[in-house]
Formats: structure tokens, C-alpha cells, sequence
């Protein structure tokens, strides 16, 4: 296993333990309990991340991109899905090209 594999799934336990959490204590559990909120910070973390792309900006892209995880992590938790629901996904995938699969999607 990857070690971003391993650090996404120890901070997914993490925040799966912040569910029902006091907001006031938990940025996590305010996030989760408001997930319009967290929707639109994991929103702002992505523009960010382009940002910091296009500027080929590579330790503020890495750090972009940490926090566009964690809050991608985190909104995923609020709706209930797991990352073996998205790793699911990305296997159907695997061995079809990115432009079959997209014209699939629009049937």
C-alpha cells in the first residue's frame, strides 16, 4: 500500500470518529454536521489547488492538495460514502479509456 493510502485511511478513521462530535471543540465535527459547509470549503481547497497549479507552485500545491484530501475526506463521511465505494468506481474503470468511459456517462 501507497503511503498516501495509508495516511488517507488513518485520516478517514480519524474523521469517521468525529461524527456527531461538539462543533465547537472539532473543525471536523462542525464540517460534519454542516455539510453545505464542508461542500464548499472542499470547493475552495480545489480552486486553490488549481491556482497553485497553474503557478506550478510545488510545495504550495502540495500543501493545496492535503487540505483538498482532507476536506474531499471529509465531505465523502458527511454523505456517507465509503472510500471502498469510490475505489469501486475507479476498479469499473480500470483498462477503459477516459474517453469511453466519459461517453458512457452521458447515456
Amino acid at each position: 500500500m501507497s503511503r498516501l493510502a495509508e495516511v488517507l485511511g488513518r485520516l478517514s478513521a480519524v474523521i469517521e470518529s468525529r461524527k456527531g462530535g461538539d462543533g465547537a471543540a472539532s473543525y471536523t465535527a462542525r464540517l460534519l454536521g454542516d455539510p453545505s459547509l464542508a461542500a464548499k470549503k472542499l470547493g475552495e481547497e480545489a480552486i486553490e489547488t488549481v491556482i497553485a497549479a497553474v503557478q506550478a507552485d510545488k510545495d504550495a500545491l502540495a500543501a493545496e492538495s492535503a487540505d483538498l484530501l482532507y476536506h474531499w475526506l471529509v465531505v465523502m463521511a458527511a454523505a456517507g460514502v465509503s472510500l471502498d465505494e469510490v475505489a469501486a468506481r475507479l476498479e469499473a474503470r480500470e483498462g477503459v479509456s477516459g474517453h469511453a468511459e466519459k461517453a458512457a456517462r452521458k447515456s
